[in-house]
């Protein structure tokens, strides 16, 4: 089985900003590097037929390119415990579309339809049972917000869990049309 999901990754230069601001949260787990990206689609665990036919589907979506930036921190929660911790992203609306226009393609390849809303963000750390104080860090990092960089490709991974955590590994990248 093969544990896929889409993503963009963000250019080196906005990931190096986003590791800087990670510390200072007891129980934290940060993301390094290789885990930084943003999520278009989860695909979740699939056979390797099915995933030969969603790396075909993915090839049929066509997008052109667009413009995003960092802009502010935030957390979810469950029934009021915080489990991840993120860096939003704006505009929202050019990720809304090509995420819907990567569903349909999924769902061409036989995958259920994503039925989650949708929100665009880049994972920073994630928490147990208990997590530290966050005031801090949200106050300190509220603004957070980097140059606008250009989408022109998103990327099919697959993703290995292990003791250390999960790895990625990207099996094939979608250009945009010129």
């Amino acid at each position: 089985m093969h544990r896929l999901f889409v993503a963009i990754r963000p250019p080196a230069p906005i990931r190096a900003s986003l590791l800087a601001s990670m510390n200072g949260i007891m129980g934290a787990r940060w993301q390094d590097d290789d885990q930084l990206h943003l999520t278009l689609r989860f695909v979740g665990e699939v056979d390797r037929p099915q995933a030969d036919d969603i790396a075909d589907a993915l090839g049929a979506v066509r997008f052109t390119p667009f413009d995003i930036a960092l802009s502010g921190v935030g957390c979810f929660d469950r029934k009021g415990r915080v489990h991840t911790l993120w860096a939003g992203v704006q505009p929202r609306d050019p990720l809304t579309q090509l995420h819907h226009k990567i569903d349909r393609a999924c769902v061409r390849a036989g995958l259920p339809p994503d039925d989650r809303s949708y929100f665009p963000h880049v994972t920073l750390a994630r928490f147990g049972r208990t997590a530290a104080s966050m005031d801090a860090f949200m106050a300190r990092h509220a603004a957070l917000a980097s140059a606008s960089f250009t989408v022109e490709d998103f990327a099919l991974f697959e993703s290995h869990l292990g003791q250390t955590g999960p790895t990625y590994h990207m099996v094939e990248r979608y250009r945009a049309d010129a």
